[in-house]
């Protein structure tokens, strides 16, 4: 007796299609699972056996074969168990083959037969829509078929559903909304216009910032209200984003509502939970960050081995991973937002303290973050220490978040159909950039002066083309120009 029910396995932000082939004979009693299983997949054979009794099903007392077709595809976690049971259940003719035809089944089962979500319902839901399967599952399943569309759902929440036989397919509705309220406004922070313009600059065009200063200066107050001036994610973007989250375990309904991810990882956080990787491959904290913001406080604390692996990530906007058995792929578009001291004692270049360090010693902790990366941060800013009388003021009143967050808007609605910025280079930057021949001299001579290298014009030439749009200038003027450079090789010390 023999069945065979289509599943599938995460590799990256996919679900490859997968074949569990159920074979019950005479012999020996015996359940053996082949195919190249994890841990997890072997483990499934408790949790099936447990379930299918729990349910009031007989588990067959004979020899049980589970084969996960194709055998070179390495298969990991526990949405293999629904589709085993299902397997089983169909080869010994206690379910009708009608539950399982033209169907994609995943799930986790308890050991009182309930059928509980896997991380990557999304991804599941994506390959059902590409096979032109019907989504089964747990109710999970409905809501990512709901966010992927034009997918039918059979809902799976118990063993003993299966019972009754026939499971009815459902078109599900998707109505996902959820408030961003409750995050932090830019008003709470006194002073500091100049590391709020640089916010919002970064927050139109996507561009890096590092934000240096002693301690208590309020780099972290005005990194963590960045979430409050950006704009809402738009529906490809949404899809995307949800979709690295669902395989991460994560919550997606916060991307799938527009609200751009802000993740801001411990310094302790090693390479590969910064990257990704590991057994299975998991997506790291930049590709958690896709199409949002990458907060690193106390930069220079991260292990530089670490920071050096987001070299490339933050050039091509996505994670490789090569393993023996394949390559992994994430989207890691992110813009960074760093936060450190000066120095190791952070008092370098204040008013009101005198730094204790050695210049070896400041080079050395400067040098943790090293010249590659610091040249790929596009904007440096100097927050020093506001006065306490300016904090302790009752009729202070800086500027809300939701007015910089609407100028934030005007200038990617002024942008158009045009590429983002941060993704410009060569002639479509200068096309898009349009520089005036004073704007260009005036770049050429700063470039010549200090020493830039060329990735260093590029990404100042983006800077000036955001704050242009962030005027409403068609094209960069010098003023542009200056003011993006400024950025770039201000003394952060």
């Amino acid at each position: 007796m023999q069945a065979t029910v289509m599943t599938a396995t995460l590799r990256g932000v996919d679900a490859l299609p997968v074949e569990v082939q159920a074979d019950v004979t005479s012999g020996l009693p015996m359940f053996g699972i082949v195919g190249l299983g994890d841990a997890a997949v072997q483990e499934a054979k408790e949790r099936v056996r447990s379930a299918v009794r729990a349910a009031g099903l007989e588990f067959p007392n004979a020899r049980v074969i589970i084969n996960l077709a194709p055998a070179p595809l390495r298969k990991h976690g526990t949405g293999f168990d629904l589709p085993i049971a299902l397997a089983i259940l169909a080869a010994t003719r206690q379910i009708p083959l009608s539950v399982i035809e033209g169907s994609t089944a995943v799930g986790e089962l308890a050991l009182d037969g309930s059928v509980r979500a896997v991380p990557g319902m999304l991804a599941h839901a994506y390959a059902a829509s590409r096979s032109g399967l019907d989504l089964l599952g747990p109710s999970a399943a409905m809501s990512a078929a709901a966010v992927v569309g034009c997918v039918r759902c059979r809902v799976v929440d118990h063993v003993t559903t299966l019972r009754r036989g026939e499971i009815d397919p459902q078109y599900p509705c998707c109505d996902i909304t959820m408030e961003a309220d409750g995050r932090p406004d830019l008003a709470d922070v006194a002073g500091h216009h100049a590391a709020k313009r640089a916010l919002e600059i970064a927050a139109a065009g996507g561009h890096n910032l590092l934000l240096v200063g002693p301690p208590g200066s309020g780099k972290t107050m005005l990194a963590r209200r960045l979430g409050g001036i950006l704009p809402p994610l738009h529906d490809d973007e949404r899809m995307t984003t949800a979709l690295v989250h669902s395989v991460a375990g994560i919550d997606e309904r916060p991307a799938l509502a527009g609200i751009r991810p802000f993740r801001a990882p411990h310094h302790s956080t090693s390479t590969v939970g910064l990257i990704g990787g590991g057994t299975p491959p998991r997506p790291g904290e930049v590709s958690l960050a896709h199409n949002g913001v990458l907060f690193l406080d106390e930069l220079a604390e991260f292990g530089p081995a670490t920071l050096q692996a987001m070299r490339q990530p933050m050039e091509d906007g996505t994670i490789s991973l090569v393993r023996a058995d394949g390559r992994v792929r994430y989207p890691a578009a992110f813009t960074l937002i760093g936060a450190m001291n000066p120095c190791p004692c952070g008092y370098l270049g204040d008013a009101e303290h005198r730094c204790t360090c050695s210049q070896p010693m400041i080079d050395r902790y400067t040098a943790r973050i090293g010249g590659p990366l610091l040249d790929r941060i596009d904007m440096r800013i100097r927050v020093d220490r506001i006065d306490p009388g300016k904090i302790l003021r009752d009729d202070c009143q800086d500027e809300p978040s939701a007015e910089i967050a609407q100028r934030v808007i005007s200038a990617i609605a002024f942008a158009g159909s045009r590429p983002p910025t941060r993704t410009l280079s060569g002639a479509r930057l200068l096309e898009a950039c349009r520089p005036q021949r004073a704007a260009r001299s005036t770049l050429e001579a700063l470039a010549r002066t200090v020493g830039m290298s060329g990735r260093a014009v590029t990404r100042t030439l983006r800077v000036a083309r955001t704050i242009a749009d962030l005027e409403g200038h068609d094209s960069v003027g010098c003023d542009h120009i200056l003011e993006a450079a400024g950025y770039r090789m201000s003394d952060v010390r």
